[in-house]
């Protein structure tokens, strides 16, 4: 068989014939050698095409397979996927459109290297087919000149780029008979038939080694290892439901009637909004450079007089209330709920928000009044605001950005820790929404609930901040296997399942990353490890480093720490090890037959 894979897309991205057919199709339909043609497509896992799959024959009964990958995304959504294919292929297409630069310019800059490190040094033909007519003429040929370099590609850049790859290059100005047969097809044949030939003598190779010479015994493949599925993230809900059942709440929005009352969190509010920043205190006017913000803040906005935190006696913890907050326009406070939906959502569902607000307005002129405020709301000091900057790809993980900026600072926290004689400043806000732990320490009848100062047992002062690092940002980046193990014993006891699953997959693609002569010298005891992960009901985990300690046998079984196993732990080691007892004596009596045949092994 021959494999070919075809990258690029031969297609202008500005024209409007998209049902110009592709040059592998045109190919397959042409050539008079093609038979038997099959196709099917392939999609990812969020519903895209990625590649499509053509099966033929060629030269009567060899089969041709052919994956024809015209987008490019195919390498950030499944690079496991691309590099499989792109490592069994015996020919690579690189095709793109002579009128498309910016396509071209991708190709170059960011896949082609990838493409090389996929390809791991192989010798494998590739063919880079510059496809169409140039639309501004014919390019001049002079290097200094670069009037038409912004438009088209021209045969200089094509030619380069080849060279980097070792490639041949073909410029088709048109798919028709001459250029698809007589050009594309005859350089492709070769390939094939190239391909062809040194497998046909690899295999011939292959057949006489083993018909003059005794074949060594064959290690069999480790058992295959557990696989570790991640736990999808949950953030933007965690922040959704702390808006529905009002937990925690600080902040009360009122219209000016005061005949109904929104709440919500001061924490959360500013973390998307420099207009919250200003009305709560968190930034002052001097800080605040863009006069639209303080405009808005001080005509949408009233914070009612009065202390909102009455004064509590020494040693009791001071009763909060929710700061009151007028809503001027009436409008904007009848779409309130909405918009906090918006907010709490991840500030990604725009479209969603306008069909809302259309429903509930239902006058084309508020509608556009009140989302003209949110954009106001939702804008960066100093930048234009546009539709596009509220659209879901921009606004995307806003949250999880922004609430790193209050992640261990005393700015609106409503609660210290004190680890090892530290003070760490948190918000319960952030704690109840992301941690059931928490949010029944500091809502049941619990001492902690009406406490400001909570004292932390058991745990190190990194590992917490860490762990709080994940509850405000859903992100974790351990530094060493010991502290993510350490951050998976703090996970479990404050049960945030996914922050495990998180420790367990670094724990698991460190130690893979090993190589085993680092293996057999870390001081690292992967016995421990299993022990603990077996302690804290880690059982992915724990299952896991056996299969990885059979799988090392060789090096685990000299360590003293090997001892350390229970009985039930060593006979599943001694059960599934690598290599196993029948291979080592199937290879000492291999062994013993080369040496009274004094001659040399093939293998050692």
């Amino acid at each position: 068989s021959v494999n070919i894979v075809a990258l690029g897309n031969e297609r202008n991205g500005f024209s409007e014939d998209s049902q110009q057919p592709s040059l592998i199709w045109s190919y397959l339909g042409r050539s008079a050698l093609i038979s038997q043609i099959n196709s099917s497509l392939s999609a990812s896992h969020i519903g895209n095409q990625v590649f499509t799959e053509y099966q033929a024959c060629v030269f009567g009964n060899v089969t041709l397979v052919v994956h024809d990958c015209p987008v490019w995304d195919i390498f950030d959504s499944d690079w496991y996927t691309s590099c499989r294919l792109i490592g069994g292929a015996d020919i690579i297409v690189f095709k793109y459109s002579v009128n498309d630069k910016t396509s071209f310019q991708e190709l170059k800059d960011s896949y082609v290297p990838m493409v090389k490190k996929a390809l791991n040094h192989c010798s494998v033909p590739v063919i880079v087919s510059a496809i169409g007519a140039r639309k501004n003429g014919v390019p001049c040929s002079c290097p200094l000149c670069t009037s038409d370099r912004s438009v088209c590609v021209t045969t200089s850049e094509g030619v380069q780029l080849a060279k980097e790859l070792g490639a041949t290059y073909l410029e088709l100005h048109a798919l028709n008979d001459f250029y698809i047969q007589k050009c594309f097809g005859g350089v492709l044949e070769y390939f094939m038939i190239q391909s062809l030939n040194q497998k046909s003598s690899e295999k011939m190779k292959k057949k006489m080694q083993k018909r003059y010479r005794v074949q060594p015994p064959q290690l069999e493949q480790p058992a295959k290892m557990p696989i570790l599925k991640g736990e999808a993230s949950h953030y933007n809900a965690d922040l959704h439901n702390l808006l529905c059942c009002c937990q925690c709440a600080d902040v009360a929005f009122y219209p000016e009637d005061l005949s109904m009352a929104v709440e919500a969190h001061k924490i959360i509010l500013c973390s998307v909004s420099h207009v919250f920043m200003l009305l709560f205190g968190v930034k002052s006017l001097s800080d605040t450079h863009d006069d639209s913000i303080v405009q808005l803040a001080q005509n949408l906005f009233t914070v009612e007089a009065g202390d909102p935190f009455p004064s509590s006696h020494c040693g009791a913890p001071p009763c909060v209330l929710p700061v009151r907050v007028v809503v001027k326009d009436s409008a904007f406070c009848s779409c309130l709920p909405d918009i906090l939906h918006f907010i709490y959502s991840g500030a990604f569902q725009w479209e969603r928000l306008e069909e809302d607000i259309k429903k509930k307005l239902k006058d084309p002129d508020e509608t556009e009044h009140v989302l003209e405020k949110v954009k106001c709301i939702m804008k960066t000091p100093g930048k234009l605001n546009t539709v596009k900057d509220c659209k879901s790809q921009q606004i995307k993980q806003h949250n999880s950005t922004s609430l790193r900026l209050f992640f261990n600072t005393p700015v609106l926290a409503d609660v210290i820790f004190k680890i090892q004689g530290a003070m760490v400043p948190a918000h319960k806000a952030v704690l109840v929404a992301r941690c059931k732990v928490m949010a029944a320490m500091f809502n049941g009848s619990y001492l902690e609930a009406n406490s400001i100062l909570i004292p932390v047992y058991g745990v190190s002062k990194d590992t917490f901040l860490s762990f709080l690092e994940y509850l405000y940002t859903d992100s974790c980046c351990p530094v060493s296997i010991l502290q993510a193990m350490s951050l998976l014993i703090c996970a479990e006891m404050y049960q945030v399942m996914r922050l495990q699953h998180i420790c367990e997959l670094y724990i698991i693609t460190q130690l893979q990353s090993m190589p085993s002569r680092e293996l057999a010298s870390t001081s690292l005891s992967i016995v421990s490890l299993l022990k603990k992960a077996k302690f804290h009901h880690s059982d992915c985990l724990s299952t896991w480093l056996l299969h990885f300690i059979a799988t090392n046998y060789l090096i685990f079984s000299k360590k003293p720490e090997f001892h350390e196993l229970s009985v039930e732990e060593r006979n599943f080691v001694e059960l599934h090890r690598w290599p196993s007892n029948l291979y080592l004596k199937q290879l000492a009596d291999y062994r013993n037959y080369i040496h009274s045949q004094k001659c040399h092994c093939t293998v050692m």
